[in-house]
């Protein structure tokens, strides 16, 4: 140990202790975290200091970013280059701040992350934004302090007229606390901060009607607004962002083609990740991903595989990739040295305090340096009174000093007066200099009441405030780049998918497909009807159905098993299309067939599954009611409905309220109406009750059941298999008398339709009424659609009209009901490109038109 020395003792705790306290309050302070009033870090101020300093203006040449940063470097931020170079770069790109502060010239980066060329490459100046960041600087506004080596002063804060902190946010990561302050829209913010100087009691939610919400630079969707508003209130939030998506054809494949991302998202990485996503069957529906951005803008194409529903695919993009991001807000800044979380008044209230604080400063400056101007015009205007004295004066003196004493003797001057005559130049003698000298002086005094003015009356310096800020407003502000979406939130598939009706099919070799309703038009009754659906060796179209999007779906199949599904779920097809097979859909057996399907409102509403009942019936005529409770909970490989017994299957399941009748009707054209009450609630496995008594075992079955809510307003639709079809009351309107009696359940039955060679066996029975269509189909698979209205109301007992044209052993497949579609043209069908349209009125074999009347018995 050298002489003198000494070692001292400490204990490793305290010294570790208060060593990393002054570590971490010099990362806090000087370092991580942004200040209130300017919105910069230490670096990105001297950034800018030091390209003052070198003169590097909006309006002069670009310089060199070595340069700029070495200037940086040595006079004001002694650490690595690429922390001072990296800065800059950021303050230059447009995708990093909503309003940029340097003007790079050359390679500054990307939004893939591809980083810039280095600093000798590079040029930068500043921007004019940043020029009113530094105004009035040179006026004492601000307080400076020494750089690293006590050579030099940096300012500890910038005059800024741009609300700083607002307008482009920060984010920093210090010791034990970090920031995360998104950007805002310029003109947003000067409205907010202009409300907020008229009314210093206003409240957050009327700062919020200025202040909408963030903008990023990159533009986006802000999803949902609960976030933004505990974030502004709070100064703590979650704000959920999307890129902007649309959906269209390219090169006859339909794309989403997304024309922004969330903000600080890496476009190459965000495809990267995509991209992995669908090669590790993550995620389907995408064939392939381009990118085709170019300068003049963002342009990602996602192009889908042929059967994927668009909106599906952009919920999933949403869902898995950073297509959707959040932004965590944590409005930490330095506030008098100290870091504080800031709501959005308070963080508008500290820049109003500053920008207050500025104009004071600068005014008292003015009105110094207008006094101390209008002292030395003061002493010329005396001298310029006396000149010939003062000449003769100062002629006398043997050297300045002298001549300024005997000037102040004389006169009565200060030194600086005399100072300043002595130093007049002969040219200040002519008559035009000395009116000048007068009116200057005039116009001083004018100035220095005002300046003194502004000084005695907060009003007019908050007026200042106002002012030159609604001229940063005119020279800065744009437009919104990011859209906001209040009524986003938390993600769920519905919300892309819009609730419009849909016709759901299935054909009898089991093909499932939905098509939008208004793909339908409406016919007159015997038309011969459009081609429907395209279907594969003699397949049929069996079942047909009306539902919205959002709905359940239950499928009952003819063993008996009930499977689930969402509306949108089932496969987009055209009209003309034949969907697909619903065992690659559901865990349906091979042997197994769908026979009826229930859809349903939200299965998790408690009152909704506790009201209603499913009521089935089997070919034999059995029926059985169980509550739809009982199928709220779903499994893939389906449950059990009921117990089917052997030689029978499963036809009909319908939706009721538990006080609906009850009709079954019979292939022999016999139908029976009961109380749905005469049937208790059973298990799931149970085999259910007797509901009609068939004419013959061996031949006869049940074609149909249906659920009758009002009886007075209904009417019972018969169809036969060769295209004869009716309607008749269930009550009479007039007198309320029941048609078709109410009996026990496991009756014979009354007649519903005449059945003859002629009108072939009876294949559907439906409850309609007038307000509603009816969808027929083939076997052959034609289609027509009819009003119901069309059809006159007939006796109980009689064989109807024809209500569709078959051509040779045809025969009918299905019938439906369908919501008559207000829009459509009555009378006009708008063929398909393979659709097969005939005439309405075109004449049948024995030369009638098809336009019948009532064939009675």
């Amino acid at each position: 140990m050298a002489e003198g020395e000494k070692l001292i003792p400490i204990n490793i705790e305290d010294e570790m202790k208060s060593a990393y306290i002054d570590y971490s309050m010099s990362v806090i302070v000087s370092r991580a975290l942004p200040d209130v009033r300017d919105g910069l870090k230490p670096v990105h101020r001297r950034v800018l200091f030091g390209m003052h300093e070198l003169g590097v203006r909006a309006t002069g040449a670009h310089k060199k970013s070595a340069r700029i940063v070495g200037e940086v470097l040595g006079k004001y931020h002694p650490h690595g280059d690429t922390s001072v170079y990296d800065a800059m770069v950021r303050m230059a790109q447009e995708w990093s701040l909503r309003y940029m502060l340097v003007d790079g010239q050359g390679n500054f980066g990307s939004v893939d992350g591809d980083s810039p060329a280095a600093m000798r490459y590079t040029e930068a100046r500043m921007r004019k934004i940043s020029e009113d960041m530094l105004a009035d600087i040179d006026k004492e506004t601000v307080d400076h302090k020494l750089n690293f080596d006590d050579t030099l002063h940096e300012p500890t804060v910038l005059p800024t007229r741009i609300p700083g902190l607002l307008v482009n946010g920060a984010s920093g990561i210090a010791v034990g606390m970090a920031t995360n302050m998104p950007p805002h829209n310029l003109s947003e913010v000067v409205d907010g901060i202009t409300a907020y100087i008229e009314n210093n009691d206003i409240e957050i939610d009327e700062l919020i009607t200025h202040v909408k919400a963030p903008d990023f630079p990159t533009g986006g969707t802000i999803y949902g607004y609960d976030g933004v508003i505990e974030a502004f209130k709070t100064g703590r939030g979650r704000i959920v962002m999307r890129g902007k998506a649309r959906i269209e054809e390219v090169q006859g494949r339909e794309s989403i083609i997304v024309t922004e991302i969330p903000y600080q998202v890496n476009k190459a990485d965000m495809i990267k990740k995509t991209a992995d996503l669908i090669n590790e069957k993550k995620m389907d529906g995408i064939a392939s991903i381009r990118d085709e951005s170019d300068r003049s803008g963002m342009r990602i194409v996602y192009v889908l595989k042929r059967d994927a529903i668009p909106n599906i695919v952009l919920n999933t993009l949403y869902k898995f990739t950073a297509l959707q991001s959040s932004f965590s807000v944590n409005n930490i800044a330095l506030v008098n040295g100290r870091p504080q979380l800031l709501n959005l008044k308070e963080l508008i209230h500290h820049f109003v305090e500053h920008r207050h604080d500025v104009v004071v400063r600068r005014t008292t400056y003015e009105l110094r340096k207008a006094e101390e101007r209008a002292h030395i015009l003061e002493g010329l205007i005396i001298a310029s009174d006396n000149i010939d004295e003062v000449i003769a004066l100062i002629r006398a003196s043997s050297n300045a000093d002298e001549a300024r004493e005997k000037l102040v003797e004389r006169f009565k001057l200060s030194e600086i007066q005399a100072k300043a005559i002595v130093e007049m130049r002969l040219r200040q003698l002519t008559g035009l200099e000395q009116d000048k000298l007068r009116s200057e002086y005039e116009d001083l005094m004018v100035t220095i009441e005002d300046l003194k003015d502004i000084l005695d009356k907060k009003e007019r310096r908050m007026e200042i405030i106002k002012d030159e800020l609604l001229v940063i407003k005119d020279k800065y502000g744009d437009e919104r780049r990011s859209t906001i979406e209040y009524a986003g939130g938390d993600l769920s598939i519905e919300d892309m998918i819009p609730d419009e009706q849909v016709v759901i099919t299935i054909s009898h070799a089991g093909y499932i497909k939905r098509t939008s309703l208004t793909e339908y038009k409406t016919q007159h009754r015997g038309g011969v009807g459009q081609k429907a659906s395209t279907t594969r060796n003699e397949d049929f179209l069996e079942h047909l159905f009306v539902g919205t999007n959002h709905q359940y779906m239950l499928f009952f199949t003819q063993k008996g098993k009930c499977f689930w599904m969402r509306v949108y779920e089932i496969p987009e097809g055209s009209k003309t299309s034949k969907g697909r097979a619903i065992q690659n859909l559901i865990n349906i057996e091979q042997d197994d067939k769908v026979k009826a399907f229930i859809c349903t409102q939200d299965l998790k509403d408690e009152d909704y599954i506790n009201s209603h009942y499913v009521i089935m019936a089997t070919k034999k005529g059995q029926v059985k009611k169980t509550a739809l409770e009982q199928y709220s909970r779903p499994r893939t490989n389906g449950i059990n409905a009921i117990t089917i017994k052997e030689d029978d299957e499963l036809l009909e399941a319908k939706l009721t309220t538990g006080n609906s009748q009850v009709m079954l009707a019979l292939k022999s054209g016999k139908a029976i109406r009961f109380e749905e009450a005469k049937t208790r609630p059973m298990g799931r496995n149970a085999s259910g009750v007797r509901g009609i008594r068939l004419q013959d075992e061996k031949t006869d079955e049940v074609i149909g059941m249906i659920a009758i809510e009002n009886p007075q307003e209904e009417s019972v639709l018969v169809v036969s298999e060769k295209g004869y079809g009716k309607r008749t009351y269930i009550d009479d309107p007039e007198d309320g008398e029941a048609v078709y009696r109410i009996t026990n359940r496991g009756g014979k039955g009354v007649k519903t339709i005449s059945i003859t060679e002629k009108t072939g066996h009876l294949v559907a029975i439906k409850s309609v009424t007038d307000e509603e269509d009816l969808m027929i189909i083939n076997k052959s698979g034609i289609a027509i659609r009819m009003a119901v209205a069309d059809l006159r109301v007939m006796g109980r007992a009689t064989q109807g009209v024809k209500v569709i044209n078959l051509k040779g052993s045809d025969s009918i497949a299905a019938v439906a009901k369908v919501m008559k579609d207000e829009n459509d043209d009555d009378s006009s069908v708008v063929p398909d490109a393979d659709s097969s349209i005939v005439d309405s009125t075109q004449e049948t074999d024995n030369g009638t038109s098809l336009d019948t009347t009532d064939e009675n018995e």
